[in-house]
């Protein structure tokens, strides 16, 4: 697995190397709406036929583009896109869950919420927890999941010593959590609380923010 993980990151290393390059971004750029001949190229990106050849080559040698002769002019090549091209080219997988946690202190806003935004991105279980739990869940965070049309479970706080089990996924969004003696986790989103600040827009803010946050990390958690 390690061998397999080392190899898919000198591929994707690979292509990042070779996009640093500006025209070849270009290029690449352009390919992803349609395919070019390398004269085309030439005009577009405003560079000598000589160096690309020479960027068309080394987009080639990482699997990035390929070559085709045309069915009209036998003399001329369009350049196409491989269906790989892009991937790789944001952050991998993170692994697998059988269950997702999210921990504040109190479990009475940030960690509530981002339970049930998970929930509208993946298949893979959610539950909230925190160290030190409130009696209820914030007025402010109900009216935060009202306002974005999110079902929020009517549920009350729960302690993380309740909720914990050794499989579960677990994402703190909230520093004092994350910092508490004895308190491990695979992830950590440093959220500021909006209970403490009170506001619409705090609430607001942390909910865009875990919104973000859950959309870039569900398509990467698998389930177990």
């Amino acid at each position: 697995m390690n061998t397999e993980r080392n190899d898919d990151l000198e591929r994707r290393a690979a292509k990042h190397a070779a996009l640093s390059e500006p025209a070849r971004l270009r290029i690449v750029d352009l390919l992803t709406l349609g395919d070019l001949s390398p004269t085309e190229i030439q005009v577009a990106v405003g560079i000598r036929s000589n160096l690309v050849t020479h960027h068309l080559n080394a987009l080639e040698a990482v699997g990035m583009v390929t070559r085709s002769r045309s069915e009209a002019d036998k003399r001329r090549s369009y350049v196409h896109l491989t269906d790989t091209a892009l991937v790789g080219l944001t952050p991998g997988a993170v692994g697998r869950a059988e269950r997702v946690v999210f921990v504040c202190t109190a479990n009475s806003a940030r960690s509530q919420l981002a339970a049930a935004l998970w929930e509208r991105q993946s298949s893979i279980p959610a539950a909230s927890a925190g160290t030190h739990p409130a009696d209820r869940i914030d007025a402010g965070a109900i009216r935060a999941a009202e306002r974005h049309h999110l079902a929020l479970a009517d549920v009350r706080p729960r302690s993380l010593a309740d909720v914990l089990t050794d499989t579960d996924f677990v994402v703190t969004v909230c520093d004092n959590a994350h910092e508490e003696p004895g308190i491990t986790g695979n992830l950590h989103w440093s959220i500021p609380d909006p209970v403490r600040i009170g506001t619409t827009a705090a609430f607001d803010t942390a909910f865009a923010e875990l919104r973000r946050r859950i959309s870039d990390l569900a398509p990467r958690l698998a389930a177990s």
